[in-house]
């Protein structure tokens, strides 16, 4: 049976977003199943799928697998070059990514994703400049330690760039911008074709979640 990626609001949903970018750069196929967050009917929606209640999960038959770094995990054993072929790179890879996955509580917040919108401002408090700081430099250390086999953090795509493509969609509305690794970085994402795609389809949506529109 063909697998199915369940997913909230493509204009908001970031964590909707990594594990479609992981899929979409492996070549797995999966159908697309799409549920409008906060919406009277989301929550029985989604449980139809999500044992957790929350999106996005991964159905594949009668199995499911729910959080966006284990479905990318799941994913990396069909299509195992999502993690660097070296050891010590998959190593900090592993770690760049549940850092993300856990962490960055501020920039969440503060900026939140919105794939729309462009020419937002909003305060950025010392935590969430501490945030885009700790984004830099991991950036720039995966770049110049991992990066000379291509654009990407560890030269090819791995799940490290889908765990990170989403901070693209909170930095480009609310003009963050670091000279360097950190634009040239937002330029390869803004250049993707997945992601192009992704922001395209948000474009169609109807929804506007007034909670996630920050800094008109």
């Amino acid at each position: 049976m063909r697998a199915q990626l369940v997913i909230g609001n493509k204009n908001y949903s970031s964590w909707s977003l990594r594990p479609w970018l992981a899929a979409r750069h492996a070549g797995i196929a999966f159908d697309e199943i799409r549920i409008a967050l906060y919406t009277p009917e989301s929550a029985a929606q989604i449980r139809h799928y999500s044992p957790s209640g929350k999106v996005p999960v991964w159905c594949e038959g009668d199995m499911r697998v729910w959080d966006s770094l284990a479905i990318c995990e799941y994913l990396a054993e069909r299509a195992p070059a999502l993690w660097p072929a070296d050891a010590a790179a998959r190593a900090i890879a592993r770690s760049v990514s549940a850092e993300m996955h856990a962490g960055f509580a501020a920039l969440r917040t503060g900026m939140t994703m919105n794939a729309r919108a462009r020419g937002r401002r909003v305060p950025v408090t010392p935590e969430i400049a501490a945030d885009i700081d700790r984004i830099e430099a991991i950036w720039t250390d995966c770049r110049k330690r991992f990066g000379a086999g291509g654009p990407w953090l560890f030269g090819a795509f791995s799940i490290a760039d889908a765990m990170f493509g989403p901070v693209v969609l909170r930095f480009v509305p609310y003009g963050v911008s670091r000279p360097g690794v950190v634009d040239d970085y937002v330029a390869t994402w803004m250049a993707d074709a997945h992601l192009q795609a992704w922001m395209a389809a948000a474009e169609q949506e109807s929804e506007v979640l007034e909670q996630f529109e920050c800094g008109r």
